[in-house]
């Protein structure tokens, strides 16, 4: 970036599928208007752009928890950057109906599970993956949660390879986090580039907490206008509080920790106020389903609510996302996705899984330790980036050590090829630099199914890192679904 502004005839991208430039400087249909306003703005302007976008995230508070072994844990603020990514509506309305199909399957799949277990005994999906499941809950067998919805609220990770071919890396369905940083992502943008938002066709994200807000009402057992939803946070020390008190208040719900709930005598959930007990319809949930009711689970829990599972049982509050939901946010099943949605909806995925090998497989594993220097090895329900073995960029000590853990334990480890995953540029002191990302969209499921146009876009902040998580040194990115005007 010089006085006139970003250069993008020296920005390249090699071997990587870059969602701006083609290569050379050459411009993606859709990037055109962006690239060529900030080919036009000055170092200095960009430099006061970006510092309003700094002000902005400390003003508004945007922060995220990340925990330390030596420093216990430590608010941070949110690492954003400027340059927002940009996808064509065109290619976005074949990736919607792709998650929009994924999740389907993946609810009539938990559904099955907890009821008549047909996919297991027609031989589809391996029972043994299912008896050695961390987040089955056997305590679910036949409960008919409302709508037949297990999964309410999804975050399905998106990577492109260096083809340009979109995979879904993984399916988040227990307590997915993320979306407030991508509605305030889109603050942030309008505050920094409202020119650019007269200038584009910019499909809007704002709509989210009202699309959330009537998913949860259509989950209430009773019949009421205005049924009580309220989020159950563990508390402030939680990483994405933020989330839930964002969140609580852009729906304009009651944010809640366990000891605000009671379950009474006839089996209803109660919230405590000043003006006495007050019934609740719908729990946003953000806890883990093991802290959830220390009656059905932890007994020495003191996040949840006792009693809440059996209310949820009987037909008296509606839980989003359910107990038990979990079982399908495993990267084991994830293998197995392609096949349940042949099984339930008999239609091919339209959007295709990353090639992915069974470490309990005999045949699979030997494969996976012969080649660890070319694969990620990954546990089957860690999240967050952890726990994750990255093998060309690992030392032999460390594939040696992830080796034994497979051997011990091979119903916890799967193994994908290292992708080319894309890039896009990323303000890097004054210059535009390559950096991966992901996309991590959001699907709603209620009466209704709604997919934000977008989503998270996360970037690994770090030259020629692939981990975009913010615990990890990761940031994020405003992700733009453009049609045609200005283009």
């Amino acid at each position: 970036m010089g006085k006139d502004g970003i250069r993008w005839k020296p920005y390249e991208s090699p071997g990587f599928f870059d969602e701006l430039i083609k290569g050379k400087g050459r411009i993606r249909y859709g990037a055109r208007p962006l690239c060529r306003y900030l080919s036009r703005l000055s170092t200095d302007e960009v430099g006061r752009r970006k510092a309003a976008a700094d002000l902005a995230i400390h003003t508004m508070g945007i922060t995220f928890r990340v925990y330390s072994d030596k420093t216990g844990s430590i608010d941070r603020e949110w690492p954003f950057d400027i340059i927002p990514r940009i996808i064509p509506r065109s290619e976005w309305e074949r990736i919607r109906e792709g998650l929009t199909q994924r999740v389907r399957a993946l609810n009539l799949f938990i559904n099955d599970l907890y009821h008549g277990q047909k996919i297991v005994k027609d031989k589809v999906f391996p029972e043994t993956v299912l008896q050695e499941s961390k987040n089955f809950r056997k305590i679910c067998m036949g409960v008919n949660p409302p709508l037949g919805v297990w999964a309410h609220i999804c975050g399905s990770d998106l990577v492109r390879d260096s083809d340009g071919t979109m995979y879904v890396l993984e399916d988040n369905l227990r307590v997915p986090s993320g979306v407030s940083y991508m509605l305030e992502n889109r603050q942030i943008m309008k505050r920094v580039f409202p020119e650019m938002f007269e200038a584009y066709d910019i499909d809007p994200v704002d709509d989210y907490a009202l699309q959330l807000q009537q998913c949860l009402a259509s989950l209430s057992p009773r019949n009421v206008r205005n049924p009580e939803i309220v989020v159950l946070t563990p508390g402030i020390y939680n990483s994405a509080y933020f989330e839930h008190s964002y969140l609580a208040q852009q729906m304009g719900a009651e944010l809640v920790e366990g000891a605000d709930l009671f379950v009474g005598s006839d089996d209803v959930v109660y919230m405590r106020t000043v003006e006495g007990p007050k019934r609740v319809d719908v729990i946003y949930r953000r806890i883990d389903d093991l802290f959830l009711d220390p009656e059905a689970f932890h007994p020495d829990s003191m996040l949840g609510v006792c009693g809440l599972v059996r209310s949820w049982k009987k037909g008296k509050v509606a839980l989003a996302n359910a107990p038990g939901a979990g079982v399908a946010d495993d990267k084991v099943v994830y293998a197995y996705v392609p096949e349940v949605i042949r099984y339930y909806l008999g239609e091919d995925p339209l959007i295709p899984n990353v090639p992915t090998y069974l470490c309990f497989d005999r045949k699979q594993r030997e494969h996976v330790i012969q080649n660890l220097d070319k694969l990620v090895v990954k546990p089957a329900n860690e999240s967050g980036g952890y726990g994750m073995l990255i093998g060309p960029h690992a030392t032999q000590k460390e594939r040696n050590h992830f080796a034994r853990l497979i051997r011990r334990d091979p119903r916890n480890y799967i193994a994908q090829p290292l992708l080319g995953i894309s890039t896009t540029p990323t303000l890097v002191g004054d210059r535009a630099e390559p950096r991966h990302v992901d996309l991590r969209p959001f699907i709603l499921s209620g009466k209704e199914m709604f997919v934000t146009q977008g989503g998270l876009t996360r970037v690994a902040l770090r030259k020629g890192s692939t981990v975009v998580n913010s615990s990890q040194g990761g940031g994020s990115k405003d992700t733009w679904i453009v049609g045609r005007k200005g283009l």
